[in-house]
């Protein structure tokens, strides 16, 4: 059993993103280690993610259960939300209800951005996307996508 983990060592996520392809080739430039799995941490996922220059964290999105935290290392992003946007800095920090706003990170900068994310992994949940046609419901095997009028991807 690991006890300590330089965040930096441990690897970057094989697989970029989880959206179907259409939506995956919008996350080019970000970059995330799961450092919770490096533990076995199950429960809840936590991650150093980086975001290059004009990258994204992810689209714009809500979830129905789960609650999410960023916590800004380095480098300046862009928090876009379906209510506004924020600059976040080092040291600033954000979190997100399933009540709460949409949201996204997004690098304007021409450094790199580079954060904590930290999410529970509740069952049943599910992430609905504003700005695009596509909706993902959470099973046991992992993210199920679909199309916002039901057909699956």
């Amino acid at each position: 059993m690991k006890l300590k983990l330089k965040a930096t060592d441990c690897p970057v996520r094989s697989k970029p993103s989880n959206y179907p392809e259409e939506f995956a080739r919008r996350m080019v430039g970000r970059e995330k280690r799961q450092l919770g799995e490096a533990f076995g941490i199950q429960k809840f996922g936590v991650n150093l993610t980086t975001l290059a220059p004009g990258a994204q964290s992810a689209l714009l999105h809500r979830h129905s259960k789960q609650e999410e935290f960023v916590y800004i290392i380095s480098g300046t992003a862009t928090l876009v939300t379906d209510q506004g946007e924020v600059q976040l800095e080092p040291g600033d920090c954000a979190g997100f209800t399933p009540a709460g706003p949409a949201h996204q990170l997004v690098n304007r900068s021409n450094s790199p951005v580079i954060y904590l994310e930290m999410g529970d992994r509740i069952a049943d949940d599910n992430a609905t996307y504003p700005n695009d046609d596509l909706v993902a419901e959470m099973s046991e095997s992992g993210w199920k996508f679909r199309h916002k009028d039901g057909k699956p991807y």
